[in-house]
């Protein structure tokens, strides 16, 4: 499987806005341990940028600590967006397109060598060239500053919480199974918590400003097993409905989706008959129709890097 990012990039406007609805944003406590991290360790709050932004959620939510927030992402259609929505909250962010690669060196104005305090990557890394954004990012970093990155694994289903929730969490299982052929190296990095996502220090030539002695890897839930805090809350129980606007927005769906067009939307899509079958399987645990409810369970991982 290759890794490099071929569906978002090529979103339109329509589609990262529907993008940017359905996807949970992330926890202000998140925020809180990133940015407590980088003053902690040297770092200043001048200038924030954060890549792979998509529609700009984690973009918006970083702007408040900075005096200069930049978000980049290669999809014209994310940009556009991420414009829009800064615009209707007022927030002073400058959002370009610009890949991971470049990290904005071909902007005008580019973004200056050792201008940027911290380089935040919102689960996106995935689809980097890794060796290609971490010499963009020494290049752009000041001494001392951070790079974050962080990513939720794929979404199942708690068990426990969730009436009939093993058989369920099975047709889950059954569903990710069936769009292996639709799926990308990126992917499983993310299922297994960028536990193989090159750093800067493990790349064939290692990007040597960065220090692997002060490197933090943060985990949360990776067992799954129900633990509750407020990292990984992501907006509490939802429909079958709201979990087939989640699922559409993964990349092997956008590809099925885009290898079966004439599917789309219809009970033979993929996403609706697993959500057909999410219903059937809690109608037989007793639930009527229309109180249909499911629990869902995320593990995340954060990573941050220091430049010497």
């Amino acid at each position: 499987m290759e890794t490099t990012e071929d569906i978002f990039r090529a979103y339109t406007a329509a589609q990262g806005q529907n993008y940017s609805i359905v996807r949970p944003g992330y926890s202000p406590e998140l925020f809180k341990i990133i940015i407590n991290h980088h003053t902690s360790t040297g770092g200043q709050l001048h200038t924030v940028v954060d890549v792979g932004c998509g529609p700009g959620q984690a973009t918006k939510d970083l702007a408040p600590f900075f005096k200069n927030t930049i978000g980049l992402d290669p999809s014209e259609g994310m940009i556009d967006t991420a414009r829009a929505s800064a615009k209707s909250a007022n927030l002073p962010i400058r959002f370009e397109v610009s890949s991971a690669e470049a990290l904005g060196i071909d902007l005008e104005p580019p973004i200056s060598d050792c201008s940027v305090d911290l380089v935040t990557v919102a689960t996106a890394a995935h689809w980097f060239d890794m060796a290609g954004f971490w010499k963009a990012a020494s290049r752009i970093l000041k001494p001392g500053g951070t790079v974050a990155i962080w990513t939720r694994s794929g979404a199942e289903i708690n068990t426990t919480k969730t009436p009939n929730g093993v058989a369920i969490q099975a047709a889950v299982e059954e569903f990710y199974n069936g769009l292996r052929p639709w799926a990308r190296a990126g992917n499983r990095l993310t299922h297994d918590l960028y536990i193989d996502l090159p750093l800067p220090w493990t790349l064939e030539t290692p990007v040597v400003e960065f220090d692997k002695d002060s490197f933090v890897r943060k985990e949360w839930n990776k067992d799954k097993k129900g633990v509750e805090n407020d990292i990984i809350r992501t907006g509490g129980p939802v429909t079958p409905a709201q979990f087939e606007k989640i699922m559409g927005t993964s990349s092997p769906v956008t590809r099925w989706r885009e290898a079966h067009p004439e599917k789309v939307g219809t009970e033979e899509d993929v996403v609706r008959q697993l959500r057909r079958r999410i219903e059937s399987l809690l109608h037989e645990a007793g639930i009527k129709p229309g109180e249909e409810v499911l629990n869902g369970e995320v593990a995340m991982v954060l990573l941050l890097v220091k430049k010497i």
